[in-house]
């Protein structure tokens, strides 16, 4: 169960930078083909919507609360088995939510001021696409 927990809350993490690409990870991992690729469409547009200047912040309301449904929805869906085992993994998906939200915040607005906006973003889609494959392939 630790595993799976971990496993939980990097998709959390993923789901705190990227609300749409945690699910569809999962979704496409499990073989749920036609909701997979619909997330993963949405996944990449998500992507393109994050580059635009006019796109709110993760921490206003409304994006941080689909962060963290997201991050619950990950963490359930990976932590199966008892009713306890699966309210462990919303948890641990919402705390990685809330880390990947928050920090990933931090660290996107530090990255700007180095490398600008949009080599920042594209260098956090990098780490989120990564960590949703370590996550998914374990």
């Amino acid at each position: 169960m630790p595993a799976t927990l971990l496993i939980a809350f990097a998709l959390g993490v993923v789901a705190g930078l990227r609300s749409m690409m945690a699910p569809a990870a999962v979704l496409l991992a499990r073989h749920f083909r036609v909701a997979g690729i619909v997330v993963a469409i949405l996944a990449v547009g998500e992507l393109i919507v994050d580059l635009l200047p006019t796109t709110p912040s993760r921490t206003s309301l409304v994006p941080a609360v689909a962060r963290i449904m997201s991050g619950a929805f990950c963490g359930w869906f990976v932590a199966t088995g008892s009713t306890a085992t699966r309210i462990a993994g919303v948890l641990a998906g919402v705390a990685g939510a809330l880390v990947g939200t928050y920090g990933g915040h931090a660290v996107r607005l530090r990255a700007i001021q180095r490398l600008g906006a949009i080599p920042a973003a594209l260098a956090e889609d990098v780490v989120a696409v990564a960590l949703a494959l370590l996550a998914v392939t374990r």
